[in-house]
């Protein structure tokens, strides 16, 4: 994250140097680290440090803030900190040390010295401070350098960072416009053009407008080097992985998934990739390839552990962790996931309505529906960027009732949330009625309809949970259901409610 001011080098400069600055700034970041690389490689070169800091502000694209971090701990013990380490130590979990680095300007600050240094305030805030706080710092940051010398490296932007502030609030139609004035005025190169463009498709998918969403993630696709970065193709996935969740289609996500496991492979969790991490969690859970994101999981939870669980950064990886765990039937998970949304509640505002919602869920579950309640907190959830997720809470209502006219009123709160809902998608009507079940079947099928665990049906059925989940694996082949919500509406009619 480290920006690197290059105003015209004095006579004598390092030509190596030079050339990795003009290649980063060009988008050439091949040419940028190789440069860097060997100019920083040799003992007895000069401008070693400046070389460093080129590679600090390149090594975040390919995923590697972490080493990012390390060359900004490098730079710090010979005198040359500056406020752009807070950025990489924050994101790898290193308070401590990002506390200890300067956040203030040079002794003569420029307009793009005084944004380094309303970056690093910015993101410090979003940890340890008030998330609106953040969000300022990092709205004036970038109408700094939307008026000043532009010919600076950067690992990210206070455009992005900004956005990323504002969509963990659960508030896209704040990220937008810093996105919008970033793509606008090009603002930190053509390295950072699929990134602003691909956080902009976040937006709008965070606020429910699909059809924006895919004509921006297109546009991102078309824009800069044919070769995405790894942390843009990250993003990138995850953001083909949603749309296709969203749309219930199931062949795209397992067509889609080989690049996920790529995307996951190439690039470790870090503060910034919340986001994306969560959503191919997501994915992984309905297509059963849960080992393939669980030490992603365990990073993000030591990570967000490591500084001190932020309520601005924790809260979606709470609500991506509940609803993980719903899907991987993990009760247990679940309740720890809703009880640290409840504790951000407590301290943060934008956590109340995914805490609140989360609290709903598991009382869903239990088999408790209390239509007007779920319908406040599936609603509250659209307030909070997640309408999706808010019609799915309406939808799993409605299939765990038998009262009808709370039926129709969550069906109607679902198809309101999100206009894609209907009762033949996400609460099918039964597509195979004349269906015979065993005793046995009937048996599980009851109890699944109930909302026990595999465990917990065994139990009762004397049966191992590998048995009966045999058994529910049986009865989706044989009723045709897709999905999980599909699977209940369909055993409820094969057994006759």
């Amino acid at each position: 994250m480290t920006a690197v001011h290059t105003a015209p080098p004095p006579a004598g400069d390092p030509p190596g140097v030079g050339t990795a600055e003009r290649a980063a700034r060009a988008g050439d970041l091949d040419t940028a680290l190789r440069t860097a690389d060997a100019v920083l490689r040799d003992p007895g070169g000069a401008d070693r440090e400046r070389a460093a800091a080129v590679l600090a502000a390149v090594l975040p694209h390919r995923g590697l803030l972490a080493r990012a971090a390390e060359l900004h701990r490098w730079l710090a013990e010979r005198g040359h900190a500056a406020p752009d380490g807070v950025v990489a130590l924050l994101g790898v979990g290193s308070s401590a040390e990002a506390l200890a680095c300067p956040v203030g300007g040079a002794s003569a600050p420029g307009l793009s010295e005084a944004a380094d240094a309303l970056t690093a305030r910015g993101v410090l805030a979003s940890v340890t401070g008030d998330s609106s706080t953040a969000l300022s710092l990092l709205s004036r940051a970038t109408a700094a350098l939307a008026v000043c010398d532009q010919e600076v490296v950067r690992g990210d932007t206070p455009a992005a960072l900004g956005a990323l502030v504002a969509l963990h609030r659960g508030e896209p139609e704040l990220a937008a416009p810093l996105l919008d004035r970033a793509l606008a005025l090009e603002l930190g190169g053509p390295a950072h053009r699929r990134r602003h463009l691909l956080l902009r498709a976040w937006c709008a998918l965070s606020s429910g407008d699909g059809a924006a969403a895919r004509s921006l993630r297109a546009r991102a696709g078309e824009a800069g080097p044919a070769v995405v970065e790894p942390r843009d193709e990250l993003v990138a996935v995850a953001l083909d992985v949603a749309l296709a969740r969203r749309a219930g289609d199931v062949r795209a996500l397992l067509d889609l998934w080989a690049r996920a496991r790529e995307a996951l492979v190439c690039h470790p969790v870090d503060l910034y990739v919340l986001l994306p991490v969560g959503e191919l969690a997501l994915a992984a859970a309905r297509l059963g390839e849960q080992g393939w994101v669980a030490p992603h999981l365990s990073e993000g939870d030591a990570l967000l552990a490591a500084l001190g669980e932020p309520a601005l950064w924790s809260t979606p990886w709470h609500w991506y962790g509940l609803q993980y765990a719903i899907a991987t039937e993990a009760p247990e998970r679940a309740e720890t996931h809703a009880r640290a949304l409840a504790a951000a509640a407590e301290v943060a505002h934008p956590a109340v309505a995914p805490a609140r919602a989360a609290a709903a869920w598991l009382r869903v579950l239990a088999g408790e529906v209390d239509a007007e309640e779920v319908a406040a907190a599936a609603t509250g959830l659209r307030a909070a960027g997640l309408g999706w997720d808010g019609s799915r809470l309406a939808g799993e209502a409605a299939l765990r009732t038998t009262d009808r006219r709370a039926i129709s009123a969550l069906l109607a709160c679902a198809r309101d949330l999100h206009p894609g809902v209907t009762a033949s998608s996400e609460v099918p009507e039964p597509r195979a009625p004349g269906v015979v079940l065993t005793d046995r079947e009937r048996e599980v099928a009851a109890l699944v309809v109930e909302g026990l665990t595999y465990r917990e049906i065994g139990a009762r059925l004397f049966l191992s949970a590998k048995t009966v989940e045999h058994h529910v694996a049986r009865l989706r082949q044989r009723l045709g259901s897709a999905t999980r919500s599909e699977l209940f509406g369909d055993l409820r009619a094969a057994l006759g409610r």
